[in-house]
């Protein structure tokens, strides 16, 4: 029974685009094939069952026969031959066949077996042997997918031609798929995991024969123009098409026709142009190479041949080569855990074939160059002190003292004390509440304008620097990051954009994430503001604006603007947390650049705040595996993406469909974590059976926020238990489930590239557990009992304290230079410093501030006061306590608050000093309009009627409220 109800799954749609996963459908289908198979062979003909088995069977083979013309194994050719046996009648042989291809399917033994489809035995089924396992990984296998329009001999012909060429010291080995047409190229390209390199080979049709409605986005724009171009034309257009799906492949044309001409103008898309079929060899070659500097890890391997050298250590680091722990009685546990080879690599060496961090010159800026390209940046600069230090590099670099910087309140503290270093007027923006769930989404592009005109209105726009905002959010926000960039552009033109995603390293592997990260989309900018179609787009946009236009704030929040393309200069900066979302030892991280103006304003102060914060002895072991992360990201990291989404996709609709655990427990869809008026495509929810994932890919293309699947955010109010305590009381100390974030009523699961289906399996199979816990224990309790736990019940369901904004800089601490107009920023670097001496501050507790908030006295933190959760600063230093802020805390049940001590209360600047720091402040602002300031600040004449010169910095960084990094 259990077989008929998948069987009767995966007949009961064929097209591959209403399928959640085509890779899940693909396995399924295998099985179930066998298995019905299997019984097919055991019935009579005469059976009455036997036309209904055989009837199914032909029905599975219909479902994958499409799927299988995308892979080299078995291939299109060798199934359609099993679907003959299967019209023939010879099941059993069929039965055979089909079970070989299925176990070499499931073990991978296909990469490096060679085997035909019909054999006698059923064949190794798996990789038993250490040489077995050795040859895998001796040689990875990978295939290569050309397109053309080939008979089966040609096919034939070209298959053997590539079997001939091997060689038994080839790195590496390949097959080949052939698809026949435009269509099936791009489906080629999106289905198969294995596919490493493309060859494009003149002429071939457009049209595929399995028509799949998940490719129109990407030919909506180029449909009509491919109909009416010779197909001699095709191949450089679908080139480019590849090219933005998955940019990590090597793409090769093979042409007939103006072979000089055409590598010229297509250069940047392939990586070779060939001239017909005139030299084969170089085209294997070219392969092989393409795929080795891909494969190629520079400081990986200098690390593993250094540690295979004899060497004589009279230098720091007693543990290199592992000489303190086998020369010691009491340690020599550690290296058994460990093994050898970490300590053998350990060194404080920087020469020997190894590489300097601080000053790069070898492998170390091989392998960072190596990561630029895999990730989209001009530069790529590694961290061994994770994504808190990356982000302080990237403020010291670009900040000023009295810059200010507009920053997202519940960016990570990183950002808060890198700010304080800095010495920056900070201007916090707020992000939109979500009171129901206890968390912040994002801050809307309208806020970020308006704080920018705000700035214009006081006269101080000249003086606004950088734009900070986390991409994506801990709970899974994503802003459109080219539109943020192109309508502040287009109010202030030299802004610096700070991205951090240090939750989001891994949207480079994937085509629907990587459009909104900070690199792609400036590499995306800067290529359309140098297009004769934006110059024509922004003519009749300023047309349409109006001469009047610019001086209309109304208008101009009304309107979404752009930049002016003759005075915009894309400067952007990301960091990432590389060790959260892939694959990378505890605090690797990276720093992505793409600025154009790098070498002349920014390249030395970044190597100054480089210099600062890194350490002189970096970990190899992190370096070593930032390295090897890279590799993975440019050769299987689209598949391993693809494989974390759906497993999300699959933990959600279990938990939707599954009775029991509905009664409790939901995951949030895109609806309840992004308000309406941020989602243009209406979508309330990215998957379902009727659209498959079209909904998630059109609400990425035009929603001003998008949610990230992979993060799943469960609402668990209706158990009556909070978050901290199902995080620690149910998941981590009773099942051994790890998670990260929580808030009052949820807690926060994510999907990453080692996540497997076993255990979303047991995910689900512990919160059946935990439901089935709390239905019991709901059922057994009194009439006391059942009113306290629905009164519990309602609290986390329906009685959230409504989430604070944030109130003010005191006025100590608001630096005022002669404006007429206040504005947001303040001098946080102040105020944290002036808390050192405890002579200026006092503390007050809840009913006491209460108290002196009602007599009107103002209260102004003298601490970052952070609860966990939510895990972002409910109070900077300089800011007042307001009323609404005390009412949050009053309604906190949380027991980890950092900066706030239960036993005396919030910590505060008493009113002595207070007066002293303004007065100070107010004879510096005198001695400023005098000409007299030690930082002076230039007024600034530029409005936004006349865009002035454009130089924009964007830089990424930490993350949303890290709770346990």
């Amino acid at each position: 029974m259990k077989n008929d109800a998948r069987s009767s799954a995966l007949t009961k749609v064929a097209s591959l685009s209403q399928h959640r996963s085509v890779w899940e459908l693909r396995a399924d289908g295998w099985i179930s094939l066998v298995d019905d198979l299997g019984r097919l062979v055991a019935l009579r003909r005469e059976e009455p069952e036997f036309e209904q088995r055989l009837a199914r069977v032909r029905e599975i083979v219909s479902v994958l026969a499409p799927i299988e013309s995308y892979w080299a194994f078995p291939g299109g050719r060798v199934f359609n031959e099993l679907g003959v046996w299967i019209e023939r009648g010879e099941l059993a042989r069929a039965h055979q066949a089909a079970r070989r291809i299925h176990r070499m399917l499931a073990a991978q033994t296909y990469r490096h077996e060679s085997g035909t489809l019909d054999v006698d035995g059923d064949g190794p089924s798996q990789i038993e042997t250490d040489s077995e396992r050795q040859a895998q990984l001796a040689r990875p296998y990978f295939e290569v997918l050309i397109v053309d329009e080939m008979s089966a001999s040609e096919e034939d012909a070209l298959r053997r031609r590539v079997q001939r060429k091997r060689m038994p010291d080839d790195d590496f080995i390949f097959d080949v798929v052939v698809v026949p047409s435009f269509e099936d190229a791009l489906i080629a390209t999106l289905v198969n995991f294995n596919l490493q390199a493309v060859v494009i080979r003149h002429g071939f049709p457009f049209r595929a024969l399995y028509h799949n409605d998940m490719l129109r986005r990407f030919l909506d724009s180029v449909d009509d123009r491919i109909e009416q171009m010779p197909e001699s034309e095709r191949g450089p257009l679908l080139g480019g098409q590849i090219a933005v799906l998955r940019p990590e492949l090597d793409l090769y044309l093979v042409t007939d026709v103006n072979v000089e001409e055409i590598a010229a103008r297509t250069g940047e898309t392939f990586k070779r142009v060939f001239f017909r079929e005139e030299d084969h060899t170089e085209l294997y070659s070219s392969i092989m190479k393409g795929v080795g500097e891909r494969h190629r890890t520079p400081f990986f391997n200098a690390l593993r041949e250094y540690a295979k050298q004899p060497t004589g250590v009279f230098h720091a680091l007693p543990l290199a080569r592992g000489k303190s722990i086998m020369n010691s009685n009491w340690i020599g546990d550690l290296q058994q855990f460990y093994g050898s080879n970490l300590f053998m690599a350990e060194t404080s060496a920087t020469s020997g074939g190894l590489d300097s961090l601080l000053d790069p010159v070898g492998p170390l800026k091989l392998a960072q160059e190596y990561a630029a390209r895999a990730y989209g940046s001009r530069r790529t600069y590694f961290a061994t002190n994770g994504t808190s230090t990356a982000n302080k590099i990237v403020v010291q670099a670009l900040v000023r003292p009295e810059d200010i910087v507009l920053v997202d309140r519940n960016c990570h503290k990183s950002h808060h004390y890198g700010l304080v270093l800095a010495g920056a007027q900070v201007a916090y923006l707020d992000s939109y509440p979500l009171d129901e769930y206890s968390m912040y989404g994002a801050v809307p592009i309208r806020h970020i304008k308006q704080t920018l005109l705000d700035f214009r209105k006081a006269g101080k726009l000249n003086r606004v620097r950088l734009v900070l905002l986390t991409n994506c959010t801990f709970d899974g926000i994503v802003y459109d990051v080219e539109r943020v960039m192109m309508e502040c552009l287009a109010i202030k033109p030299d802004l610096v954009f700070l991205w951090d995603e240090a939750w989001f390293a891994f949207a480079v592997c994937h085509p629907i994430y990587r459009q909104r990260t900070g690199m792609a989309s400036a590499k995306r900018l800067r290529d359309a503001m140098r297009s004769e179609g934006y110059a024509k787009r922004y003519g009749k946009f300023i047309e349409e604006l109006g001469a009047d236009g610019w001086n209309d704030d109304q208008k101009l929040l009304d309107t979404r603007l752009m930049p002016d393309p003759a005075k915009a200069r894309v400067r952007v900066y990301a960091t990432q947390s590389t060790h959260k979302t892939l694959t990378s030892l505890r605090q690797g991280s990276m720093i992505h650049v793409w600025d154009q103006d790098f070498k002349d304003k920014a390249e030395e102060a970044f190597h100054e705040a480089y210099m600062t914060h890194t350490s002189t002895s970096p970990n190899y072991q992190i370096l070593a595996s930032l390295d090897v992360g890279r590799r993975q990201v440019e050769l299987e990291g689209y598949e391993l993406v693809q494989r974390q989404l759906e497993l999300a996709m699959t933990l959600r609709e279990q938990v939707f469909h599954h009775p029991l655990l509905k009664k409790y427990f939901r995951f949030l869809r895109v609806g309840e974590l992004v308000p309406a008026q941020y989602r243009e495509s209406g979508v309330e929810s990215y998957y379902n059976t009727e659209t498959g994932w079209n909904n998630m890919e059109a609400a990425w293309r035009t929603d001003e926020f998008a949610l990230d699947p992979s993060r799943a955010t469960l609402a668990i109010g209706a158990t009556g238990v909070d978050g901290d305590t199902f995080k620690n009381k149910y998941l981590m100390d009773k099942y051994g489930i790890q998670i990260n974030k929580t808030s009052r009523n949820t807690v926060l699961f994510m999907t990453n590239i080692g996540s497997t289906r076993s255990a979303v399996a047991y995910l689900l199979e512990v919160l059946v557990k935990i439901a089935r816990d709390v239905d019991q224990r709901v059922a057994d309790m009194s009439a006391i009992e059942r009113r306290i736990h629905d009164k519990r019940v309602r609290s986390l369901t329906l009685e959230q304290p409504p989430l604070p904004d944030f109130s003010a800089f005191h006025s100590a601490f608001r630096v005022s230079i002669g404006e007429e107009t206040p504005t947001r920023d303040g001098q946080i670097r102040s105020a944290f410093f002036l808390s050192y001496d405890d002579d200026n501050c006092e503390y007050i507790d809840m009913a006491d501030a209460a108290n002196a908030i009602g007599a009107g006295r103002e209260l102004v933190s003298a601490l970052f006061v952070i609860p966990y959760p939510p895990g972002f600063p409910i109070l900077v230093p300089g800011q007042i306590i307001s009323a609404d802020i005390l009412q949050f805390m009053a309604a906190l049940d949380v027991r980890e608050i950092h900066g706030f001590r239960p036993e005396l209360g919030f910590r505060i600047f008493n009113d002595a000093a207070l007066e002293r720091v303004g007065a100070a402040f107010a004879a510096r602002s005198a001695a400023a309009e005098a000409g007299k300031s030690m930082f002076p600040v230039e007024r600034s004449s530029q409005t936004v009627s006349k865009p002035a010169a454009v130089q924009v910095e964007i830089a990424t960084a930490a993350t949303t409220t890290r709770i346990e990094s």
